[in-house]
């Protein structure tokens, strides 16, 4: 007699007893199929996950009672369910509430036409995902696992989430911080080292006054308490023969990527556009940068993501589009296209633009200026990556600036309460004061 056919999805990260237990039930009905979410199913409503797919799917085809793994691309089980119509589906009975409830609905509607059933097995207790992600966080990362960690995510979601990060503190809000949007866990997907913060925090210029060395002993400090990713900014890269040792010690680190500007001389931020002096590279020239850093990298993990400044240099499309396409044919892993247009039809037409011709090439934009445009449109026009690039320091500065004015008028902090977060939750915040 035939084996009657059963389906188990997961997302199979993390492995604890609730799974073994989930197979262990749907293994006594017959042979056990798992859908094993992929990245981006998973990164579509939480987190990515820490092992990728293909290392999450040999650990569930190992696992006793399972005979077969397939990918199951999107949250919804319906597209496998009716590849290999089950007669039975085996889940967790947690999906009986909360956002699962439609997800559960829709097995049930899908399996009855040919009259399968839905099997809810006890949840496991004792058992928390949540607790057991957050035991991986306090463990921390190493600087390889960091590294390849942008690469995933590109790949994985429709728009990749980046906020500046300018000390240890701002570090863990991004790491922490997520809300609940119609049911879906939004939160940041790493951190930018952003060239202009560093320098304003310590009261100097953005014209790279902050040397490396400097700039990477403060970085140390998110990268002790984080474990998200880390883009940094590059500057114009400086001199080639000093670009390559940029590039081996970034990547030693774990850092996941450098942005470099086609710009020489001494540096004028871009948001100050045309009232500044702005000269671009040659082009030769800069593809001579970029194939230098190539050249000195070691993993295929690490990106040099070419920054473009036809924009700012008041030039456009066509220049604009000419410059990407030497700096991908030069090995550019990625193109940040820069602009302080308000409007933000200028960056809209050149990613429209570029996918035409490249379909792939990651693209990253900092719409500092076009910021009323969502991250659902940037990702219509092809966006990739999103930065927010100085926004920790602008808010950090006017509510301590309000703090101590108002100290100074009523030459008391009592006032002050109601703008400052209590001692005890400082205490708290950091891992490792209690």
């Amino acid at each position: 007699m035939e084996k009657k056919k059963v389906y188990v999805g997961m997302s199979a990260d993390i492995i604890h007893p609730g799974h073994l237990n989930i197979i262990h039930e749907a293994s006594k009905l017959g042979h056990v199929t798992v859908g094993v979410l992929t990245d981006s199913a998973i990164a579509s409503y939480k987190r990515l996950p820490y092992l990728n797919f293909d290392q999450r799917s040999l650990i569930v085809l190992n696992l006793k009672g399972v005979d077969e793994v397939i990918p199951q691309t999107t949250l919804d089980y319906v597209p496998n369910l009716e590849l290999i119509r089950p007669n039975f589906v085996v889940h967790g009975d947690d999906w009986k509430e909360g956002i699962q409830q439609e997800t559960r609905q829709r097995v049930i509607d899908t399996i009855s036409k040919w009259g399968g059933k839905v099997i809810d097995v006890p949840y496991t207790k004792g058992i928390s995902s949540t607790l057991l992600n957050t035991r991986l966080k306090e463990i921390g990362t190493t600087p390889e696992i960091r590294l390849k960690r942008l690469k995933r995510l590109i790949a994985a979601k429709s728009i990749v989430r980046i906020c500046e990060s300018h000390s240890g503190l701002t570090g863990l809000i991004i790491e922490n911080t997520s809300v609940e949007v119609n049911g879906v866990k939004r939160e940041f997907d790493g951190m930018w080292s952003s060239s202009l913060t560093d320098s304003t925090s310590k009261g100097k210029p953005d014209i790279e006054a902050v040397d490396l060395t400097t700039r990477l002993h403060d970085l140390n400090d998110a990268l002790e308490c984080t474990t998200k990713p880390v883009i940094f900014d590059g500057d114009t890269g400086g001199k080639i023969e000093h670009f390559v040792f940029t590039v081996r010690t970034l990547e030693r680190l774990g850092i996941s990527a450098v942005i470099i500007e086609d710009k020489i001389g001494l540096k004028k931020n871009s948001l100050f556009g045309t009232d500044a002096v702005q000269t671009q590279d040659t082009i030769e020239g800069f593809c001579d940068k970029i194939q230098a850093g190539k050249r000195a990298q070691i993993t295929d993990d690490f990106m040099i993501i070419a920054r473009i400044e036809s924009f700012i240099a008041g030039k456009g499309l066509d220049d604009a589009l000419g410059r990407a396409l030497a700096y991908i044919k030069a090995g550019a892993d990625g193109i940040m296209i820069h602009s302080k247009d308000k409007s933000g039809e200028d960056i809209k037409n050149f990613c429209l633009a570029l996918r035409k011709i490249h379909k792939s090439i990651p693209i990253v934009v900092v719409p500092t200026t076009y910021n009323h445009i969502s991250e659902d449109e940037l990702a219509s026009w092809g966006v990739n990556v999103v930065i927010y690039a100085n926004h920790m320091l602008r808010s950090a500065y006017p509510a301590m600036l309000n703090t101590a004015k108002s100290i100074l008028a009523n030459a008391r902090s009592y006032e002050a309460n109601d703008l400052c977060m209590p001692i005890k939750e400082i205490l708290e915040l950091i891992p490792g004061t209690k």
